[in-house]
């Protein structure tokens, strides 16, 4: 399929980006890896008359180390599952970015393109997952239910991560936790005129244990079905913190809250395993969106954490 009419615009720097976006707020989509804009607008899911080409920009690429880390938001994905110091100091996030689609779009893809990963898309007047009022994938709800199906954020959550976001009015940082709404349609807390830029890990996240699990049909380029990501620190054989976080079977990528309590300053054993597993899978809410039933999504979300918490632990 060919692309629709539109008029690229090439911004050299932030300042620049975010006034187009306030020109053209409502007509304008962000260019940053491509991997979902480009095929979407291929399709006719989104026709905008301007796209924000900002893969110039370079002061949002890189990792730099200091207080905090801090990763430009047009970093590729493949830099973030390669760099020594990420898998050093923060595996889950290294892992969890090893896993995206393939190493072809893992090298196009982009940190902050995974994060703003779109969830829901109304092009030629009407939501793709069913024309017209009623919603058919969840039927007798009241909201869209459109699932988010990034991998990287729950590992972003789970390092307590924070997001800048810059506009014509400056820039501001919230937690990646406050970033999601839980709302399929209005999944971000993302103005038109505004650009994330920057994530920042803090040095208090550092080096604990991490993993990524990931439910997929295929080895590669599937989205997940059900992701876990699971990060702890032990002093003397027990659990001195630890979080959990699922995604790809609710709305938004989420930290199972009861999660650490449950953990904290126990040895960890598969009853324990099982029992945190058990309340991962309470949380997971996943529809019939696939070829795989809602009832084994959640099994595999119980059985990841399962096997995530265990693994952790003795890693």
């Amino acid at each position: 399929m060919s692309l629709p009419e539109f008029r690229l615009l090439r911004p050299s720097t932030v300042e620049e980006a975010v006034r187009y976006l306030s020109q053209h707020a409502g007509n304008i989509r962000v260019l940053a890896g491509g991997t979902d804009l480009i095929p979407s607008m291929r399709q006719r899911l989104f026709e905008p008359e301007y796209v924000l080409d900002i893969r110039h920009i370079g002061e949002l690429k890189g990792i730099r180390q200091g207080a905090e880390v801090e990763i430009g938001a047009l970093t590729s994905l493949t830099v973030i599952e390669h760099s020594e110091f990420l898998r050093r100091h923060y595996p889950v996030l290294a892992e969890a970015a090893s896993t995206v689609a393939s190493p072809l779009l893992r090298n196009m893809g982009t940190i902050g393109g995974n994060i703003c990963l779109v969830t829901w898309r109304k092009g030629c007047g009407f939501c793709i997952k069913k024309d017209g009022d009623l919603c058919h994938v969840a039927p007798g709800g009241s909201k869209c239910w459109a699932v988010f199906s990034g991998d990287t954020p729950p590992a972003l959550l789970c390092l307590d991560a924070h997001i800048e976001i810059a506009s014509s009015a400056g820039l501001r940082r919230i937690p990646l936790r406050e970033f999601y709404t839980g709302i399929g349609d209005s999944y971000r807390r993302l103005e038109a005129n505004e650009l994330v830029t920057r994530i920042f890990l803090p040095a208090a996240s550092a080096d604990y244990r991490g993993i990524y699990r990931k439910l997929r049909i295929r080895g590669s380029i599937d989205y997940p079905l059900a992701g876990v990501a699971v990060v702890l620190k032990r002093s003397n054989g027990h659990v001195k913190d630890a979080r959990l976080a699922i995604t790809a079977v609710n709305p938004a990528p989420m930290l199972i809250k009861a999660a650490p309590q449950m953990l904290e300053g126990k040895a960890v054993d598969t009853n324990l395993a099982e029992a945190v597993g058990d309340l991962a899978a309470k949380t997971a809410k996943p529809l019939t969106t696939s070829a795989l039933t809602p009832e084994y999504r959640r099994e595999m979300i119980r059985v990841f954490t399962k096997r995530a918490v265990l693994a952790a632990a003795n890693n």
